[in-house]
């Protein structure tokens, strides 16, 4: 079940607010470009900023993600994106290029079943050769320990993050919305951790192999940026 986050259309509504103009999303533009894909499926797509970035670059695009609130946005925004309702483990059969999972997305499957099941789906989802290129921050950093709990405010909306449990490798947090007409909104999530070698093996049982491992441009030194093909 989608956090509250993506699916509450009140937060919905204001995610992209809050998440700042995303230049996190420009490596993809060029990673496409490099592997020379035509057809890429953005699994765990949100409101839809990769997706519509894509198809401005000329590329089929699907996007495909299990929060309704948020895919209503999307389709609003672009109608030549194919936006699917679907989690990362049940993608549609796509012969795709490239599969991406930006920003928090490979980190929400917190169970290894999950990840495996979701490993599965996007090998699936790819023609042969095809390639997953995802995000997830580096455990030994200990990034959480950094993370903001300021409140933020935007647009009379303010923002509150704290931390709810650090229980390596499961991090967990809380989002409180507090809105101009007094409405408290709160969205709880929780990230999973991976070092490389357990990504490096789940990939290889799933059917993967790992090509590259990046550095995320944006966040030098706190992500990894992997790269595997089917």
């Amino acid at each position: 079940m989608p956090d509250a986050i993506f699916d509450d259309p009140r937060l919905a509504a204001i995610y992209d607010l809050f998440d700042g103009d995303r230049r996190d999303l420009d490596p993809y533009l060029g990673i496409a470009a490099e592997l020379g894909a035509r057809r890429v499926l953005d699994a765990g797509c949100g409101t839809g900023n990769l997706g519509v970035r894509l198809a401005d670059a000329g590329l089929t695009v699907m996007g495909a993600d299990p929060a309704p609130a948020s895919l209503g946005i999307a389709r609003a925004r672009d109608e030549r994106v194919r936006w699917v309702c679907a989690d990362a483990a049940h993608l549609p059969r796509w012969e795709a290029d490239l599969v991406t999972m930006t920003g928090n997305v490979a980190q929400v499957f917190v169970r290894d079943e999950e990840w495996a099941a979701t490993l599965a789906s996007i090998h699936r989802a790819l023609r042969p050769g095809g390639w997953l290129v995802f995000e997830t921050r580096r455990p030994e950093v200990r990034d959480w320990e950094n993370w903001s709990t300021e409140p933020d405010t935007r647009d009379g909306i303010v923002q509150r993050m704290e931390l709810t449990e650090v229980a390596l490798p499961l991090v967990s947090f809380r989002f409180t919305y507090r809105f101009a007409d007094g409405a408290v909104v709160t969205s709880d999530s929780t990230l999973r951790f991976r070092t490389l070698d357990e990504l490096e093996r789940s990939l290889r049982a799933a059917g993967f192999t790992v090509r590259d491992v990046r550095d995320a441009p944006d966040r030098p030194g706190l992500e990894w940026v992997v790269m595997a093909q089917r």
